[in-house]
């Protein structure tokens, strides 16, 4: 049975704030026994750095109301009797229909998210000023079927080095999974839609050099035992898991930024709401001066040129997405085959 409401204080750029947190006893990841209190908690421990990170971003609310083995959605509107310094932006979607999403700024407003059931935080890429181009451009490592984290590592090391020769520097966090998520600070000049090429051409020159370790294909039955360089989060709209935010996964993994000298021995297991908390104490944020350096994606996108001009063209596009110019056939390989 959940406990009764109780406050927590929040420091923040404006002061301390006394957030409630109602049935605080709530159970939200049962293997570990940990509670709604302790997620608010572990949001007070490491605000600063999880706003620094997310803030001034739209942000759709993954929630869990009875915990992660339970029923779920995602929140993007701000919902009535926010507090007054919840605040909200106007994006637009894919189906070019607009509408106000949430902005956290400050440590209070991720734990009034919690509050509200919140386990996992999905920030845009932009920011609140600019939501139509992007200042960060993100690369998804995703291990398929037979493969694992360790083999992201190598793929995401040749990535860095990937972009380096495109002029931009690389960061890198787990995923809270199995996976590693690849950032780089980039000026917001361009579009989305020229973000994802930008992506695309990183992608097929990373594949180019690892062709039996990494794949762009976009059909599971042609990937292999690959790791798979997802292009399409950086669509309009598509998010992953910000950097410092909980999982919803058993033991209670964060999305957690590392440094490169630290990546080839990180085990993503050992970063949890339990551990974070003290790692940002003792060893500082590796994402602290993330922005300070933006590069432009133009080396990339004469990349993507030279690709087309090569005979490669657009890659496919979620399914939910309205038909896009150039885009193959959303057809499974093995489907069009049987057509045939």
């Amino acid at each position: 049975m959940a406990g009764k409401a109780t406050t927590l204080t929040v420091p923040g750029p404006h002061g301390e704030r006394e957030m409630r947190i109602s049935s605080p006893d709530r159970v939200l990841w049962p293997d570990m026994g940990l509670t709604k209190l302790d997620l608010a908690q572990y949001l007070v421990e490491v605000g600063g750095a999880f706003i620094s990170a997310n803030g001034d971003r739209p942000v759709s609310l993954q929630r869990f109301p009875e915990g992660i083995e339970g029923e779920q959605f995602f929140s993007k509107n701000p919902p009535k009797g926010a507090p007054d310094f919840i605040r909200a932006v106007t994006v637009t979607y894919p189906s070019a229909r607009a509408h106000p999403q949430l902005i956290l700024d400050e440590p209070a407003a991720a734990v009034w998210a919690v509050q509200m059931n919140t386990v996992v935080f999905h920030p845009w890429p932009s920011r609140a000023e600019n939501t139509d181009n992007p200042d960060q451009l993100r690369i998804d490592l995703d291990p398929q079927p037979g493969t694992d984290f360790d083999d992201a590592v190598p793929a995401a090391v040749e990535l860095r080095s990937v972009l380096a020769e495109a002029g931009l520097e690389a960061f890198i966090k787990t995923s809270g999974n199995r996976g590693l998520h690849v950032y780089a600070p980039i000026t917001p000049d361009h579009e989305f839609l020229d973000v994802r090429h930008a992506v695309i051409a990183a992608a097929r020159e990373l594949e180019r050099r690892m062709p039996e370790r990494v794949t762009t294909a976009w059909w599971k039955e042609e990937r292999g035992e690959r790791i798979f360089v997802d292009f399409n989060q950086a669509n309009r709209d598509r998010t992953i898991a910000g950097a410092y935010s909980p999982r919803a996964l058993p033991h209670a993994p964060v999305s957690a930024p590392l440094t490169w000298d630290e990546l080839e021995g990180a085990d993503p297991r050992d970063f949890t709401i339990l551990t974070v908390p003290e790692r940002l104490r003792t060893s500082g944020d590796p994402w602290a001066d993330m922005g300070s350096n933006p590069g432009s994606i133009g080396v990339l996108l004469q990349w993507w040129q030279r690709d087309l001009d090569n005979g490669l063209g657009e890659m496919p596009f979620p399914p939910d997405y309205p038909k896009m110019p150039g885009e193959p056939m959303r057809v499974q390989p093995s489907r069009a085959r049987k057509k045939d």
